[in-house]
């Protein structure tokens, strides 16, 4: 069970990184949010304050969508879905936002299969 300083220091992770990055037509913000089942991927753009794509762990477009859950190898396999999509709708580059997350595992593999797969950040 998640102790009262664990949750509230996740939150001024998120405050922290919320405050430098802000995502644009342009380069849009990747937004990373992992829960204990599932992985979800947005594009954003905060200027206009929409969705412009969006992968998960639950989209019916996700392949091999039975076998997904919120591990290392699911992380790699979403991350090269989303960064698909986003090339599909003419996404290059992304700012990335991991959340309140720490940069390693899921977080760090995720990142570095959308990099592979054409993404930059």
């Amino acid at each position: 069970m998640r102790t009262d300083k664990k949750i509230k220091l996740r939150q001024l992770r998120h405050w922290r990184v919320r405050r430098k990055v802000g995502g644009t037509a342009e380069r849009p913000r990747m937004s990373v949010c992992f829960t204990g089942r599932n992985i979800h991927v947005q594009f954003v753009d905060d200027e206009k304050g929409v969705t412009i794509t969006a992968a998960s762990t639950l989209s019916k477009s996700a392949p091999d969508r039975d076998k997904l859950a919120a591990n290392v190898a699911s992380a790699k396999v979403i991350g090269s879905h989303a960064a698909k999509q986003a090339l599909e709708k003419g996404i290059k580059q992304v700012v990335f936002d991991r959340g309140g997350a720490r940069y390693h595992g899921k977080v760090k593999a995720l990142a570095d299969a959308a990099r592979e797969a054409g993404l930059k950040f």
